[in-house]
């Protein structure tokens, strides 16, 4: 299946298969749900939850470099992406596991 998702910054090939498996079709979708709601859809078909994917794809969607969010901008997208998580997954990421994802290392299933 073919998708304008890689128009969008920051979301390359493998991202945009797993929107696209999540339910998220194309660009104006995306566009159109925000990047809230397709984070969810991605962690409800599977993907496991990373703090770094969630920004990134905030970060495109406002048309910025993924590297580009900071500072108290980057606390709150925090504070939202534990909410998000919490919601679909019923936890919050702690332990060693929110060690790894603050660090961008994948952690075992």
């Amino acid at each position: 299946m073919t998708s304008d998702l890689t128009n969008v910054p920051n979301i390359g090939p493998a991202t945009a298969r797993a929107l696209i498996a999540a339910g998220v079709p194309d660009e104006a979708y995306l566009r159109e749900m925000g990047a809230d709601a397709a984070y969810r859809a991605l962690l409800s078909n599977g993907e496991r939850p990373h703090f770094i994917g969630y920004y990134v794809l905030h970060m495109g969607l406002q048309g910025r470099p993924w590297n580009d969010c900071r500072g108290d901008e980057k606390i709150a997208l925090r504070e939202r992406f534990d909410a998000l998580v919490k919601d679909v997954r019923g936890t919050v990421l702690s332990g060693i596991e929110a060690e790894l994802d603050a660090i961008g290392l994948p952690r075992g299933k």
